[in-house]
């Protein structure tokens, strides 16, 4: 899997588990799905700082967004 997209689809997954797990915890619930989805996620994000060279830079995100993006779609 390219680096790239395994940091968008990590942030991507990260984002969409905390409603989930807000929602859970106003709820009284355990979150264990969300807990799930945040360690694919976080599994996702060192994947591919880690098999990226010198990792990735907070300037660089927006731009390998825009990248991963204009790749997949047609």
């Amino acid at each position: 899997m390219d680096t790239d997209l395994a940091l968008v689809l990590g942030i991507i997954i990260a984002a969409f588990s905390v409603p989930s797990i807000l929602s859970a915890i106003s709820d009284r619930r355990a979150p264990r799905a969300s807990a799930i989805t945040i360690l694919i996620a976080g599994g996702l994000i060192v994947f591919a700082m880690q098999g990226k060279a010198g990792g990735y830079s907070l300037q660089e995100i927006p731009d390998v967004f825009v990248n991963v993006i204009a790749r997949y779609m047609p």
